[in-house]
């Protein structure tokens, strides 16, 4: 099977100070795999060499078609959403306004709004409070609402940059049962940046640990959860 997404050698930068040594990844379509790592290992800036925002080095590959070098609007007609960490919504819009700015790629009225009432249904909160500003929504609902926005472009990969992070133990589970389904229904392929690794395990098929800027294991999710040694050394549980 061709890979959906594939990064080959891929070095970023900031200005000088280089962050990513060589990242080799691979995701398969309507898979879903977990980047794992601690504070400051370079979980991110993966994300944003994928999306554009950041110099790289290196092949990024998306449906064999090279996108390294390429404008962060450009990345996401091909079919990238990215929910960024700090989530980015846009407070004071209403909840139907975030959701039509990040539709605003798919062109036609009656195509947005088709796909905004599907998205309802993995986000019924979120329909109810279609006319409410996105600065009086709770946390929980606040990140709904930027998965959502990126589900606006109907992307073939989904990238989410700690979905988990400050919310209750009660709405992450909520979250991560719907970013469950959206994988299983839609066939929408998952990349999670995660520092809950349990959680990030439960969900993903395959797995990556990132320590300094460089992959320093990958394989089957079970197969890192099973392993006392890897769990004690990279997971901290």
């Amino acid at each position: 099977m061709t890979d959906l997404l594939r990064l080959k050698g891929v070095e970023a930068s900031y200005r000088d100070h280089q962050v990513l040594f060589g990242i080799d990844l691979a995701i398969a379509p309507s898979s879903s795999v977990a980047l794992l790592g601690a504070n400051g290992a370079g979980k991110t800036t993966t994300l944003r060499a994928i999306c554009g925002m950041v110099r790289t080095r290196g092949e990024i590959t998306f449906e064999d078609e090279r996108i390294d070098g390429r404008r962060t609007d450009q990345v996401a007609r091909l079919g990238i959403g990215h929910v960024p960490d700090g989530r980015g919504t846009f407070l004071n819009m209403t909840v139907e306004e975030n959701l039509q700015l990040g539709g605003y790629l798919r062109r036609r009225s009656g195509a947005m709004a088709q796909r905004m009432e599907q998205i309802f249904t993995h986000f019924p909160r979120l329909k109810e409070r279609r006319n409410q500003q996105a600065g009086t929504l709770s946390g929980g609902e606040q990140q709904m609402l930027a998965i959502s926005r990126a589900l606006m472009l109907d992307p073939k990969l989904l990238l989410l940059d700690e979905p988990s992070f400050g919310l209750a133990p009660l709405i992450v589970k909520e979250i991560f049962s719907i970013l469950r389904a959206i994988n299983e229904t839609n066939r929408t392929a998952l990349l999670i940046v995660e520092q809950n690794a349990k959680l990030a395990l439960d969900i993903a098929e395959h797995a990556y640990l990132i320590e300094t800027g460089s992959i320093v294991m990958h394989g089957p999710s079970e197969k890192l959860k099973g392993e006392e040694s890897i769990r004690k050394a990279y997971l901290g549980y």
